[in-house]
């Protein structure tokens, strides 16, 4: 078998350069000065015309770093300081982030704080690293709740609010997962996206969900969903049994400040991975707890894409492309997952689809493939990396392994 490891960039970042530097003529003398405007005014006006991303345009103009590519450990992104909010920060594009998903890296200085802020844009928050809290401002009343690594969040639509780094030692590196990207591109005004008195008062939720109070709410018949604004220590939250996706799999889905992002996390037990399936473009995938590869093919492919990870490495598999998560620790591997429409609110036919068919079979028009129909080479693999690693498979009762060697 033929696997492609893909390396995770640390720390890599595009630069915007200049449209032109030297341009020449057919014959290869330089251009005369007033040639030269000529063709850039030319070229201004097609780009001001034609095909415009006003996110990226938005994005490019902070003066922040943005780091693009399939995948990235978060842990080594560079940052620079971002006049907006007051602190060094970073975009990260991956390259299956689709149309309405980015995310940013904030870091905020021993002792520090952002500026003040409010916009017209969900986010979902998870805390890599550091101490601190979080002050919003709720129709005149304010409110302020601690976090802590693993802690994730989600700040209502529009609420003003603002980050304090509690130590004065260490940094604290703070990743927004938002939808910044539709809104811009749907509206291309800072001035509506950043400063509008718009007041959502549906999305503050109950007293307490800032504290951590919450409520299980069932989705659909023994599946359920934890809403809530607040979760202390996402990696101890307790989570469902969900065999459909995985041997021995467990899963938690949030419904966060009566949003349209999605957000869930999962866990693999020691010795397993999940079913391989696909779906849109989006889900951005975040490493909390273990290590381990995925895979990546689309149909009909000979080989595979492999991402090796570990806590901190966030990925977004493109758009329909099968991928399947393997834990080769000898611990629980555990990840959180992001995304633009959530089971409330879906936002788009294709996220409604995604969620129904999930943990259906591909032959039935599901998402899934099944361990009985998957590729034999995917589990004579497994089984080498967990000797590698010193670690008894787990999946016996799942795949008949004596063909592979097994028991």
């Amino acid at each position: 078998m033929l696997v492609h490891r893909f390396e995770i960039a640390r720390g890599f970042q595009t630069r915007k350069t200049a449209r032109m530097t030297t341009i020449e003529t057919a014959t290869g003398a330089a251009m005369t000065t007033q040639a030269k405007r000529a063709t850039t005014d030319s070229s201004e006006v097609l780009a001001a015309n034609f095909l415009r991303d006003p996110y990226l345009e938005w994005a490019r103009a902070e003066g922040v770093p943005i780091v693009e590519d399939f995948a990235v450990d978060l842990h080594q992104v560079a940052t620079a300081p971002w006049g907006r909010m007051d602190v060094p920060a970073a975009f990260v594009h991956l390259k299956g982030r689709g149309d309405f998903m980015s995310l940013f890296v904030i870091d905020l200085p021993p002792g520090g704080k952002t500026a003040p802020q409010r916009h017209l844009y969900e986010e979902v928050v998870y805390v890599l690293s550091g101490h601190g809290s979080t002050k919003v401002e709720v129709e005149g009343r304010t409110h302020s709740f601690e976090w802590g690594p693993n802690s994730l969040f989600a700040l209502p639509l529009n609420i003003p609010y603002q980050h304090f780094n509690s130590s004065g030692a260490d940094k604290a590196r703070l990743i927004s997962a938002n939808n910044l990207t539709a809104m811009m591109n749907q509206f291309y005004d800072h001035t509506f996206i950043f400063d509008n008195p718009a007041v959502f008062r549906n999305r503050m939720g109950k007293e307490g969900y800032f504290q951590g109070d919450g409520e299980m709410c069932e989705t659909q018949r023994g599946r359920f969903m934890w809403q809530t604004n607040f979760v202390a220590d996402l990696s101890r939250f307790e989570l469902k049994a969900w065999d459909r996706r995985g041997a021995k799999s467990s899963n938690m889905r949030f419904a966060l400040a009566e949003g349209i992002m999605h957000a869930h996390t999962s866990e693999m037990p020691v010795g397993t991975y999940k079913k391989g399936h696909r779906h849109g473009p989006d889900f951005h995938v975040l490493i909390l707890k273990g290590e381990g590869y995925s895979l990546f093919w689309h149909e009909g492919d000979a080989d595979f894409i492999r991402i090796e990870w570990r806590p901190g490495v966030v990925f977004a598999p493109i758009d329909q492309i099968f991928h399947q998560h393997f834990n080769t620790s000898p611990f629980p591997a555990r990840y959180l997952a992001t995304a633009m429409g959530s089971l409330r609110y879906p936002f788009t036919a294709q996220k409604r689809q995604v969620f129904l068919g999930v943990d259906q079979d591909v032959k039935s028009g599901g998402c899934q493939i099944e361990y009985a129909a998957q590729d034999p080479r995917i589990h004579a693999l497994y089984l080498q990396e967990l000797k590698k690693n010193g670690v008894t498979s787990g999946m016996g009762e799942y795949i008949d392994e004596r063909p592979f060697g097994g028991a």
